[in-house]
């Protein structure tokens, strides 16, 4: 018996001493949490009651610890003005040989439109476009002498390889090339294009699909109105689908295969029509940014910036159990109870000799669209913010061996990121799923795009308690059953140790980026870009 608990053992004193260092307190990030993902928070919505409650929250806690107010004009908020575009009627209706094919709206289809202006198509031929590939330096062209003229383009979603441990297009990694099918069918001149749900391949339940589908759209006040022709987004689901391709007299399985093998082409679905119609309108709308200051010492006027996205999504349409609020507990109150706590413990401890900035960021989930608004309309200069920090970990786990960097080889914090890293004893993971793009799904893309070094990690998979395996497996379950979703929702069992060692390392990164006089510098092709834009600036900087 003693001999089996020895590893146990010597795991524990090996976490305890870095543990019991930290300034970082899990239960204090707990609590947190419980609150802001609280019904009484309504899952904090822009715009909503839930976004006043949940600010005020924030400004409660950063000023109970000692910070002061960092808006514009000693204000602890920044107005993010938007445009807000709202679907008010869609339809999809199916004909086959001339009669009609039963679709109900949200559990055969949904639509929605991205912008201000309506849509109106009747009874337009379908064409099968698999997986709307166009790719003739690896000999693949779904569209090749295909004429999508005036038609409506069904497409698989992924890649053609997405159920293989390897292909021409990557595996199960999905390639930028399933990004851009859409884009494809419509430069080839289709008249609408419609995607086809399978949750192997979207790895999303049609739940999460028809949530998506209900949301308002947003963009940027400031920025310009698209000015291209209304399109409507259009997804059918699997059965659906099945149903439309058995009107004509084929077989979806068949179609399916032909689509993953060279040499495919979108093939006509005879008989078969679809009428596509929706209108969309826009309105101002308003939502805000939070930010509390820390003042440095000997580099005052010189900025570290940590933040969170305190949004989530809000209520929407009950669920079957009747519960209409999206909690949002992982995404993101971990995150911003994470960056609440780090500010405790850097109000409590030694002044940083560069200021510190916390932004609770609105409207991650519309695009980025709080920290766009603050990289548009800094309250201090980007030139002498010398990081970025972004606590959005999309995790709830227990203690990790491990932290996983996001969007590797971009600057060089992740040199810095990875001697704090073992200096808590703990490795460095490489990133778990890098094509899903992480690195540009996030808040720290702003300021990346404005030249700040900035640089975005999380806890990673491999628990003191379970192993890689089970954190695995708890990801796994979290992306396709929580995510998003109503059951994003606080649970008493959690202990948020993982949340309390991210604090940890992004409070002793920020504490050597704030005390020393260095500039954190990108590096890398990838970031070709960003230190182009930030080379603009270095007379800034001394």
């Amino acid at each position: 018996m003693m001999m089996r608990l020895l590893p146990l053992l010597l795991a524990a004193l090996l976490a305890a001493p870095a543990a019991a260092q930290s300034p970082i307190r899990a239960d204090a990030i707990r609590a947190d949490v419980r609150t802001l993902s609280s019904d009484a928070f309504e899952g904090r919505g822009p715009g909503t009651r839930g976004e006043t409650r949940t600010l005020e929250h924030l400004r409660r806690a950063f000023a109970a610890a000692g910070l002061k107010p960092g808006g514009p004009n000693g204000s602890w908020f920044q107005d993010v003005p938007l445009t807000r575009v709202d679907t008010q009627r869609t339809a999809v209706v199916a004909r086959a040989a001339g009669k009609p094919v039963a679709l109900v709206t949200s559990r055969d289809w949904v639509a929605s439109l991205g912008q201000a202006g309506s849509v109106a198509l009747t009874d337009l031929p379908v064409v099968f476009g698999g997986f709307g590939i166009r790719a003739p330096e690896l000999g693949w062209d779904d569209f090749a002498g295909v004429d999508l003229t005036g038609k409506v383009v069904l497409l698989l979603a992924n890649d053609p390889d997405y159920d293989q441990p390897s292909g021409p297009f990557g595996g199960p990694a999905r390639s930028p090339l399933a990004r851009a099918k859409a884009a494809n069918a419509y430069a080839a001149g289709a008249a609408a294009v419609v995607q086809v749900h399978q949750q192997a391949a979207t790895r999303r339940l049609w739940s999460a699909t028809v949530f998506y589908a209900a949301e308002p759209r947003y963009r940027l006040a400031e920025a310009p109105a698209p000015t291209g022709p209304a399109r409507l987004a259009v997804t059918l689901s699997e059965a659906a689908t099945r149903r439309l391709v058995s009107a004509a007299g084929l077989d979806f399985a068949a179609l399916e295969a032909a689509a993953k093998r060279p040499g495919f082409r979108a093939t006509p679905l005879p008989g078969v029509t679809l009428s596509l119609s929706g209108r969309a309108a826009e309105r101002p709308f308003r939502t805000r940014n939070i930010l509390a200051r820390l003042d440095g010492t000997t580099r005052a006027a010189e900025t570290v910036v940590i933040g969170a996205h305190w949004d989530a999504y809000g209520t929407g349409v009950p669920d079957e159990r009747g519960d209409t609020i999206r909690n949002g507990a992982v995404d993101n109150a971990i995150g911003t109870a994470t960056m609440v706590e780090v500010a405790r413990a850097f109000a409590r401890g030694p002044r940083p000799q560069r200021s510190l900035l916390f932004i609770g960021y609105t409207s991650e989930e519309d695009g980025l669209l709080g920290a766009y608004h603050y990289a548009a309309h800094p309250v201090r200069p980007l030139a002498t913010t010398a990081a970025v920090f972004n606590l959005d970990p999309h995790l709830a786990l227990s203690a990790t061996r491990s932290m996983e960097l996001i969007g590797a080889g971009r600057t060089d914090l992740e040199d810095l990121f990875a001697e704090v890293v073992r200096g808590e004893g703990l490795a460095v993971e490489p990133e778990q799923l890098p094509d899903e793009n992480w690195y540009s799904r996030s808040d720290h893309l702003a300021f990346a795009e404005a030249g700040v070094p900035a640089i975005y990690f999380r806890a990673g998979r491999d628990l003191i308690d379970g192993g890689a395996a089970r954190g695995t497996a708890w990801v796994a379950d979290y992306d396709l059953n929580r995510y998003h979703q109503r059951s994003d929702a606080f649970d008493p069992a959690w202990d948020l140790a993982a949340a309390a060692q991210e604090g940890t390392i992004v409070y002793r990164m920020a504490r050597r980026v704030a005390d020393g006089g260095g500039w954190p510098a990108w590096r890398g092709t990838l970031a070709a870009g960003y230190a182009a834009r930030r080379s603009e600036s270095a007379a800034e900087r001394r």
